[in-house]
């Protein structure tokens, strides 16, 4: 159990204000990165689909293309009051997918030819999903141990 000292208030980051530092920093380039990687995506695929006929087919192609950028930036919204250790993972799971996503899907729209290039626009998707679902709960349980620890439990 902890005592609490006067004077001892919590910091502003874990109020939910706008934090500032590394955490700011990082939480504005992810920001930057979602945005950029879901506008990105979403123009090579379209670059990519050119051909492609079914305007159904190119909806469907497009909400499951934006729902990883759109479930982060969701994510990023609601993490405000979450330990500082897990809204640092979410937002380098933000880079690391908005990154990825634009690199392969860069080398498929760009790159030479491919027999299947819509492979790609299934897949990568995906796995961001799997990403995702992965690190953040795994990043949150280690929050909640660290802050047990802290706490003296």
């Amino acid at each position: 159990m902890r005592i609490k000292v006067h004077g001892d208030m919590p910091s502003n980051a874990s109020r939910g204000r706008p934090e500032g530092g590394f955490l700011g920093l990082l939480r504005g380039v992810s920001l930057i990165a979602v945005l950029a990687g879901g506008m990105g995506s979403f123009g090579l695929m379209l670059h990519v689909g050119h051909l492609q006929k079914s305007l159904i087919l190119i909806v469907l192609f497009t909400v499951w293309e934006l729902s990883p950028f759109v479930a982060l930036v969701c994510a990023d919204v609601i993490s405000k009051h979450w330990p500082v250790p897990t809204r640092a993972m979410l937002h380098g799971v933000m880079l690391v997918i908005a990154l990825g996503s634009l690199a392969i899907y860069g080398n498929v729209a760009l790159g030479p030819p491919r027999p299947k290039p819509a492979f790609a626009f299934l897949v990568v998707p995906l796995a961001s999903w799997v990403l995702i679902a992965m690190v953040l709960p795994i990043a949150g349980l280690i929050s909640i141990r660290l802050s047990r620890r802290g706490d003296g439990a």
